[in-house]
């Protein structure tokens, strides 16, 4: 199974790259963008898809400062 996990900082966590990208926007000519974050996104085929929480939580995410949602395709 060709799984999907997203990454974000927690709520009430500093995100810096999202900082820089929400104070160059209006430099650019866009408006209206606010609290801008920034996370990645993570795909694995994987045999069982009931390890990918045991994954995420042990390898692909630091559980006290990132959430994570897995996205199944």
């Amino acid at each position: 199974m060709r799984a999907r996990v997203l990454v974000r900082p927690k709520a009430g966590i500093l995100d810096p790259q999202g900082q820089a990208v929400e104070r160059a926007l209006p430099a650019l000519g866009f408006t209206g963008a606010s609290d801008v974050r920034i996370g990645r996104l993570i795909e694995l085929d994987v045999e069982d898809p009931e390890q990918l929480p045991a994954i995420c939580e042990r390898l692909l995410v630091n559980p006290l400062i990132e959430d994570y949602e897995i996205i199944a395709r």
